[in-house]
């Protein structure tokens, strides 16, 4: 019996030293697609270069180690949910990034008010996320579909680009890029002649592109991501549908977009960017790191994993704790310095609006080098970049 009994006391006490130690231990979870359609853009890689910002602020924080874990949400919001309920209760989660998926995202964020930790969208993309879904504890470090919508239609509707039609996603994301983008088009006098939807992951792409072109517009939209986005560029190619009289408009075509189907189909496109590896000295010096571990250079979700983890971890030295309010306090009290942020401001709404590289796809010939894919052709300052206050209808920007 006494032998017993002293088992039993062992086993509670490795239990409450597991315990003990996994509460000490902070966690940075990267909640992201990783085998599905989004996953080349952020998946794996994103939590690499989580782990790389881990590791160059030295691996600990306050005194205590750093652990980065990683989970894949299907691109589905109740698994997305459930893993960040367990990862903020059991976990000891302080912060979610990535997300890609825009309805992931928002089921996240509101699980983070509700748990009083933090969501970090580097990789959700829908300008909703900070606007009508915004949240004290939710920030969108990356990319929104306004600032894709505001980079590229002006260049294109000043071209001549006046009739659109729109091949979208028929989810959050697809519908914020088409409502985002139709605003801006009609508001430089462009008309809005259609509009179709597809579901995620679809493969045929030939009747919308039909339905496109029989609509009479010389712009045709496609308001989808990553590997939607690069099936309809690649079929509207094959199919002649895009031509000198009807133009195709990626809103949000990535990297890895122009990688996949290759510069002489993507040349000359307009992009409106956060990122590009090889901008200047700064993102050169990462991507070079990047690369040596992953085999390419990072997507602009990637390096703003790496950028929005950095700044997390400075400000909760700096706040001298990881409590959400203290840190979230300290990110908002000056000018945002991280990696690749040029003029960063923390907004009330969650949104951190900064310079944005305006980009030109390069034609075949003038790629000099692997991945040497963009011409920069200016900058967008944020202020005209983002959604300004004037428009939003967080209740956070009306105090």
């Amino acid at each position: 019996m006494k032998h017993l009994l002293k088992a039993g006391v062992a086993a509670l006490a490795l239990i409450t030293c597991v315990a003990a130690a996994q509460a000490e231990t902070i966690r940075i979870g990267v909640l992201t697609d990783m085998a599905g359609p989004l996953s080349d853009a952020q998946g794996p890689g994103s939590v690499e270069a989580t782990r790389m910002a881990v590791e160059d602020f030295g691996g600990k924080l306050l005194g205590e180690k750093i652990e980065v874990i990683g989970a894949d949400h299907q691109n589905k919001a109740d698994i997305g949910a459930a893993i960040a309920r367990d990862w903020y209760d059991t976990r000891n989660v302080q912060m979610i990034m990535d997300l890609g998926s825009s309805a992931v995202a928002i089921a996240v964020q509101n699980i983070a008010k509700d748990k009083n930790r933090l969501s970090v969208a580097t990789g959700a993309a829908s300008s909703e996320l900070t606007n009508k879904h915004c949240n004290t504890n939710a920030i969108q470090w990356g990319y929104d579909t306004y600032q894709f919508a505001k980079g590229i239609t002006g260049p294109v509707v000043k071209a001549g680009g006046d009739k659109w039609f729109f091949i979208s996603a028929d989810y959050a994301f697809g519908h914020a890029l088409e409502n985002d983008t139709r605003k801006n088009v009609e508001a430089m006098g462009g008309k809005v002649l259609g509009s179709v939807r597809h579901p995620i992951n679809n493969l045929d792409f030939s009747s919308f592109l039909m339905q496109a072109k029989n609509s009479g517009a010389n712009v045709i939209a496609i308001a989808s991501a990553i590997a939607d986005q690069q099936n309809a560029l690649k079929q509207g190619q094959e199919f002649g549908i895009f031509d000198d009289k009807t133009k195709a408009a990626a809103m949000a075509l990535l990297l890895s977009d122009v990688h996949s189907v290759g510069l002489k189909a993507a040349q000359n496109t307009t992009v409106s960017s956060i990122f590009y590896w090889d901008a200047d000295d700064e993102s050169r010096a990462f991507s070079e790191r990047y690369a040596k571990k992953m085999g390419r250079p990072p997507s602009e979700a990637q390096a703003m994993n790496y950028s929005g983890t950095l700044a997390w971890l400075r400000a909760a030295e700096a706040a001298k704790s990881v409590d959400t309010d203290k840190v979230l306090a300290q990110l908002r009290s000056g000018p945002i310095k991280a990696p690749f942020i040029k003029n960063g401001e923390l907004r009330a709404d969650g949104k951190l609006v900064r310079d944005i590289w305006l980009m030109k796809v390069k034609a075949p010939e003038a790629s000099k080098k692997p991945w040497d894919y963009m011409e920069i052709t200016g900058t967008i300052a944020g202020k005209d970049a983002f959604r300004p206050v004037s428009e939003s209808e967080c209740k956070l920007l009306k105090g």
